[in-house]
């Protein structure tokens, strides 16, 4: 129950009143919180953006402990706070801009592959796994609704909710790590370079797939969670074939900066 009054008697007796500000106050109160919050930077959170971010990387259960009370709470299921989104695209920026210093890409160049890799790898291709997953638990993975009273349903901000943190150990290996290995994986005839490179993107990928079934675990009316892992035995066998003499990294990089 909101501890603010709902009406003003004063406002309305003021002749300086004038209805049509109310009703535009109404119309701003009802956007969603989290559209609210992306208006006004001072409105988020980003100290419990960056206090996610890192027990993701260590302990990303211990996240998702608060889920259900945020249900409770917020009614909804996702996050009503964009700080996280707003700091992992800035990474991403920051991200883009070294990696075209590094190949010596000029002004367009930087600026091409920072919006590449925000517009692109995250957002594209996180609201197709995003939009996949949430398809996929609602359709399939959901407890016998007569257990109970009330429906639940799993929102499709949630499963992008999902992707964004599974995205964080993935960025900390492909976008992070190995641009510091450059030096070792640029070596196109070493074996070494082919097996570390190679090993870098099984285990982001593996990581991310981990991440996506942690979040969706989350929920207690889904059940089956597990079958985002299965795809894990399929990425282990290609990573086994790729290192009789496919070099991943070699093959992205030459498809960013080639």
């Amino acid at each position: 129950m909101s501890l603010l009054p709902t009406t003003n008697t004063f406002t309305r007796n003021n002749p300086s009143w004038n209805p049509q500000s109310q009703k535009y106050g109404r119309s701003f109160s009802s956007r969603p919180l989290i559209v609210q919050r992306l208006l006004h930077w001072t409105q988020m959170d980003f100290d419990v953006a960056l206090w996610q971010m890192a027990y993701l990387l260590i302990a990303p259960k211990r996240v998702y402990r608060n889920v259900y009370y945020h249900k409770q709470t917020k009614n909804q299921w996702a996050r009503d706070d964009p700080a996280f989104f707003v700091l992992l695209t800035g990474l991403l920026a920051i991200s883009g801009t070294a990696w075209a210093v590094v190949y010596g890409k000029g002004w367009w160049g930087i600026l091409y592959t920072s919006v590449f890799m925000v517009l692109v790898d995250f957002l594209l291709v996180g609201s197709l796994v995003a939009t996949f997953t949430w398809w996929i638990t609602n359709r399939f993975l959901k407890f016998n609704r007569m257990s109970y009273a009330v429906d639940q349903n799993v929102e499709w901000a949630y499963a992008f909710d999902v992707h964004c943190n599974a995205y964080i150990p993935f960025f900390l290996i492909l976008y992070i790590l190995q641009f510091f290995f450059l030096p070792l994986l640029r070596a196109s005839s070493n074996w070494i370079a082919l097996f570390v490179g190679n090993t870098m993107y099984f285990c982001a990928i593996v990581w991310y797939m981990y991440g996506i079934f942690i979040g969706f675990k989350a929920l207690p009316f889904l059940v089956h969670t597990e079958i985002f892992v299965y795809p894990t035995l399929l990425v282990f066998a290609l990573y086994i074939a790729s290192l009789f003499g496919y070099n991943i990294c070699q093959h992205v990089l030459g498809f960013y900066f080639g």
